[in-house]
């Protein structure tokens, strides 16, 4: 064979050179892969955690306990709610005369000045059976009267009055649970936006209060002195 140049000898080992630095270098790499194993952190970690819980149900409403139905609060005060059923059971009787005994009720005998009279209404049904009867505040009527001058009535500025008819147990004696507050000024159905309506006059002075409801009056005013 004819004898080949350096250039060409050159070229040659130039080729085994990079080929064998090519096998060193993917050597190298496998090595190191298996070392270090980078992936590691990747596949070895812990999962992200993700609730195995199922979520909370949607709170359910409590369940409400049956309302009982009241009048709408006016001048004229609360109808008892201590005793009497507000549902008229069938076969009982509208309440007579002869059996409800109305009385008025005040939570003092005297009032200083600037006191404000708290007025209620007490209902007893005397009679041997249970009646029904109108305890709405349509019918709810308190009086103050000094001698044979009206000074004021719960009427006169009463604002959405209702009825309800509720049914009083025999022998049962219930009183309005919220009072009605007089303020001590003469009421009419003409003054009832004024501030400046007439004050009742003070010192010793004596006022009577009656009561009505349901049809019924109070047999007897109970006295109060303002000072």
């Amino acid at each position: 064979m004819p004898r080949q140049s350096a250039a060409v000898y050159r070229r040659r080992r130039l080729v085994t050179l990079v080929a064998l630095i090519v096998v060193l270098a993917v050597v190298g790499v496998s090595v190191w892969l298996v070392i270090a194993r980078p992936w590691a952190a990747a596949t070895e970690a812990s999962p992200v955690p993700t609730s195995s819980s199922t979520p909370d149900p949607a709170p359910t409403p409590a369940q409400s306990e049956p309302l009982t139905p009241t009048p709408e609060q006016t001048q004229a005060g609360e109808t008892p709610t201590d005793g009497p059923s507000v549902e008229e059971s069938p076969g009982i009787v509208a309440c007579q005369v002869g059996d409800i005994e109305v009385t008025a009720i005040t939570d003092a005998e005297s009032y200083p000045a600037g006191v404000l009279p708290n007025l209620s209404i007490s209902l007893t049904n005397r009679g041997s059976a249970d009646c029904t009867i109108d305890v709405g505040s349509t019918t709810q009527r308190f009086t103050v009267s000094s001698g044979d001058d009206v000074w004021w009535r719960s009427s006169d500025c009463q604002e959405n009055p209702s009825s309800m008819i509720a049914t009083l147990a025999a022998g049962a004696t219930v009183t309005s649970k919220v009072p009605v507050v007089w303020d001590r000024t003469r009421s009419s159905v003409d003054t009832c936006a004024q501030e400046n309506r007439p004050r009742a006059p003070g010192g010793g002075s004596s006022y009577h209060v009656s009561v009505e409801i349901g049809g019924f009056p109070a047999a007897t005013t109970a006295q109060i002195l303002l000072y």
